[in-house]
């Protein structure tokens, strides 16, 4: 079966998206208790948090000539960004779906993955496991801009705003000094890094005002091409770089850290699940919220 897209560049998405899902969803019994085919949401190919979902999780595999295959269910309703991740998970009760933690909001319920929360204490300890870098993309060769940027992302105020936001930070020694007063540095890439990448942008805005700073929401892998191909100074990357991507020269630099929720729509009962049926849900192999024992 084709998969199903759910596109954001269409003023009307949300609420045919959400019509479309309430007329396929199923329903819930006078107790609550969910008996419908379980709705499997997914982000678009080439986004990092799909990426990164898939291999944390097994739903990558090798196949027998060692190249690593997506077993995503083809019946997967495919959402190309993360606010339209969230928007469709929230209006089906029978929906399942995944996001960067920093994004979730009270829209959704988040559940434990093997009895353990999805929160920024877990993913320090290593007590809770799907966590992913997030990624900056360049050339070896940088405008001076594009380096004074870089420089306050990975200093101690830069790091301080990426935990402000709800993020990871990486260790930071320096504080950040500015070193050029004009320029102009885009950035382009993953939907899940571009929130933190906003609050980074506004706070260097203040502290440098003469740089501007312009972010183009798209896709990990977009923002990987763009950075290669020069048609911008940055890449986001919700994801690690492949070693042919990193074999065309251009350099990756961990800016923070991310972990990934498994979201349900908030009138759901599930509160959690392991690893092994969150695989199951999304190769396929369990369909119907009947066949989860929690």
């Amino acid at each position: 079966m084709k998969k199903i897209s759910i596109l954001s560049t269409f003023a009307f998405v949300g609420l045919a998206s959400l019509s479309f899902l309430t007329a396929c969803s199923g329903s819930s019994d006078s107790n609550g208790n969910q008996s419908a085919t379980i709705n499997v949401v997914s982000r678009e190919e080439g986004s990092g948090t799909r990426g990164a979902f898939i291999e944390l999780f097994g739903v990558e595999e090798k196949d027998t000539s060692g190249e690593k295959v997506d077993l995503t269910t083809d019946k997967a309703i495919v959402t190309n960004s993360t606010a339209v991740m969230l928007t469709t998970v929230a209006g089906d009760v029978n929906a399942i779906g995944y996001a960067s933690l920093g994004s979730l909001d009270e829209t959704n319920k988040v559940l434990q993955i093997d009895g353990v929360d999805a929160t920024v204490e877990n993913i320090k300890n290593g007590s809770y496991k799907i966590s992913r870098p997030f990624n900056i993309v360049t050339q070896s060769d940088v405008s001076d801009a594009t380096k004074d940027f870089i420089s306050f992302i990975l200093s101690s105020d830069g790091q301080a705003v990426v935990e402000k936001a709800g993020y990871i930070s990486i260790d930071h020694t320096s504080v950040y000094t500015a070193k050029v007063d004009k320029g102009k540095v885009v950035i382009s890439g993953s939907s899940s890094v571009t929130p933190v990448m906003e609050k980074l942008k506004e706070a260097y805005s203040k502290a440098n005002p003469g740089v501007a700073i312009e972010v183009q929401q798209s896709d990990s892998t977009t923002g990987i091409i763009n950075a290669t191909e020069g048609t911008a100074d940055i890449g986001m990357a919700s994801r690690s770089l492949a070693d042919t991507e990193l074999k065309k020269g251009v350099i990756e630099t961990v800016i923070a850290l991310d972990g990934i929720g498994v979201i349900v729509n908030k009138d759901s009962k599930v509160t959690g699940l392991t690893s092994e049926q969150v695989k199951a849900i999304y190769t396929g192999k369990i369909t119907s919220w009947d066949d989860l024992s929690n």
